[in-house]
């Protein structure tokens, strides 16, 4: 699959706004700075397809970015506490009509910071995804910000709290690349899976 040929397609502020499901869908999960956009664009190997935004919880709407076999859905991120109540209802109603709707999801990475323990918000989400029966992956972003005893130190813990029931995470670093294959080779397999 080439991933860098891709393009943004929509961004979607309300439920009806949501485009036709027309193709396997990647959908990117996580609390707001965790690295989403730097994943995205990293994955098809351009700076800016997705913004990066300095401001976080800035992103309001789900983005929608077509490739030849996939899209790529950019969900807004959680967690950000300067958002008014009112905004984050509107997320969740967003993300939640989304996520309602019957759409060919292939594959949801769900975006964790390595440098920490999973939120309460990232165990949230994936207590959703297990229970909804999604197929989805951790994605440890951010781990060139660990030395290698810090790094030993993550693995064991996100070893502890996934790999107990199952889960397979991958630590990935936009600045370095790690795990970039991995999750491209993850992305192709669930894409045969449901095309």
């Amino acid at each position: 699959m080439n991933f860098q040929n891709a393009e943004f397609e929509l961004a979607a502020g309300t439920v009806n706004q949501l485009p036709k499901p027309q193709l396997p869908e990647i959908v990117f999960s996580g609390r707001s700075n965790v690295g989403k956009s730097s994943l995205l664009n990293k994955l098809v190997n351009r700076k800016a397809l997705a913004r990066t935004s300095a401001t976080p919880g800035k992103t309001a709407t789900i983005n929608f970015f077509r490739l030849d076999h996939c899209r790529f859905i950019d969900l807004p991120g959680y967690g950000y506490a300067k958002v008014s109540k009112s905004e984050k209802e509107r997320w969740a109603t967003l993300v939640n009509g989304y996520f309602a709707q019957e759409r060919p999801i292939a594959l949801v990475l769900q975006l964790v910071d390595m440098r920490h323990k999973p939120t309460a918000d990232d165990m949230q989400m994936i207590d959703f995804l297990s229970a909804s029966g999604l197929p989805f992956a951790v994605i440890c972003t951010k781990s060139d910000k660990l030395n290698q005893s810090e790094t030993q130190k993550q693995m064991e813990l996100f070893q502890n709290i996934f790999g107990s029931i199952g889960l397979v995470f991958y630590p990935f670093s936009s600045i370095k690349g790690t795990g970039l294959k991995d999750i491209q080779e993850k992305i192709c397999d669930s894409i045969q899976g449901i095309s």
